[in-house]
């Protein structure tokens, strides 16, 4: 699996190698609802340049049921914003045996893997609703990581309120939307969408995911979210399946780390 997400990665980076960036103005984002433009320049991307794509390390926890402990893990991921490829790749372990997991997203499809011990396949994901389901990650990843990405045009707005927009994201031929909740900083501080699913790879049960954001942290001259948790609000209350701190983020890559 660790050489499969490598190849990935490699091949993606040899595929963008030649994309110029240019940088970010705000002319570029004169477009967006104010509430937008002021979390892009918060988070202190106006002037640098435009991403072409980013690599994220996190650390955290993450369990399959409300009574379970929290499984350590550490995890890394490659997102390219021109066609919206997410290659993650996460390393858990519970009660000391590791646990791989490989989520990639490329061309609107999306695959997700889960293994014992690097060998025994305990879930296998994929299918029009997991799809769907990482185009949503693939939005939030980008109001998380790469609020300088949000002048993608694929991205439409509606003002809900002067805290408060929806975004209707159209990759390829999937549409989904989530309703954005920002602070009178700027600081965003929630995403919620209805066009997620939680999934063990043979169920898909349609739940509202949540990722609620707690505290900001300078990264590289960027100001960015740098705790968030990933919440289904099940019917029986809500459902906190994992936490996620970045250790470090960097753009524009051009090599595999």
């Amino acid at each position: 699996m660790k050489n499969k997400y490598r190849k990935k990665v490699l091949a993606e980076l040899e595929r963008t190698k030649s994309l110029k960036s240019e940088l970010l103005t705000e002319m570029d984002i004169e477009h967006l609802p104010e509430v937008v433009k002021k979390y892009i320049r918060y988070t202190r991307f106006i002037g640098k340049k435009k991403i072409l794509n980013f690599r994220t390390e996190c650390k955290g926890g993450i369990r399959s049921h409300p009574d379970e402990e929290y499984m350590p893990l550490k995890s890394v991921q490659y997102n390219f914003i021109d066609l919206h490829s997410r290659l993650f790749y996460i390393v858990a372990k519970k009660k000391g045996i590791p646990a791989i997991g490989l989520h990639l997203y490329q061309n609107a499809k999306a695959t997700f893997q889960i293994k014992i011990l690097g060998l025994i396949t305990v879930v296998n994901a994929k299918g029009p609703k997991m799809d769907q389901g990482e185009t949503v990650t693939v939005l939030n990843d980008m109001f998380f990581m790469a609020p300088g990405s949000l002048i993608d045009k694929r991205i439409h707005w509606e003002i809900i309120d002067s805290l408060t927009v929806k975004a209707i994201f159209n990759n390829d031929n999937i549409s989904i939307s989530a309703v954005l909740y920002f602070d009178e900083e700027g600081r965003l501080i929630n995403f919620i969408s209805n066009d997620r699913f939680e999934t063990d790879g043979k169920e898909y049960k349609n739940y509202p995911w949540e990722t609620p954001l707690t505290e900001y942290r300078e990264f590289n001259g960027y100001r960015l979210p740098f705790k968030v948790r990933v919440i289904y609000k099940r019917p029986e209350g809500d459902f906190c399946y994992g936490e996620f701190e970045i250790k470090s983020i960097e753009y524009n890559c051009k090599k595999f780390k």
